[in-house]
């Protein structure tokens, strides 16, 4: 006769879990999952502010540096490249990650349902 249910887990050693053991794992697990997504979302924010932070200095260094003089701006232009320069590769770094956040937090999402489903199964 076929078995029925989902699959039994294996302890270390081979031995099957008992019903409460499987059921604390699968809870774990969905308490790491949530954790995991929760990290993702903030993730998210920090690199949303990030970003906003980075263009809002290259702004304010390049407008505040407009109504010196030309002779006295040499000075402040030839530290203001490399800094700028170095500003655009983090941003472009960030929106790189930032691209890839929305298949990271779907995939947190699905793991997070599939944890509970399994959970609930379990509770039955």
């Amino acid at each position: 006769m076929p078995r029925r249910g989902l699959p039994v887990r294996r302890a270390r050693g081979g031995r099957a879990l008992n019903a409460k053991s499987e059921r604390d794992a699968a809870y774990f697990t969905l308490l790491r999952a949530r954790e995991e997504r929760e990290g993702l979302l903030r993730y998210g924010e920090y690199l949303q502010a990030e970003l906003a932070r980075l263009e809002g200095f290259a702004t304010q260094t390049r407008v505040l540096a407009d109504p010196l003089p030309r002779g006295l701006r040499r000075p402040v232009d030839a530290s203001a490249k490399p800094l700028l320069e170095a500003v655009g590769r983090r941003r472009a770094l960030l929106l790189d990650e930032q691209r890839r956040m929305g298949d990271r937090v779907a995939n947190a999402e699905r793991f997070v349902d599939e944890c509970e489903a399994e959970v609930d199964a379990l509770r039955r």
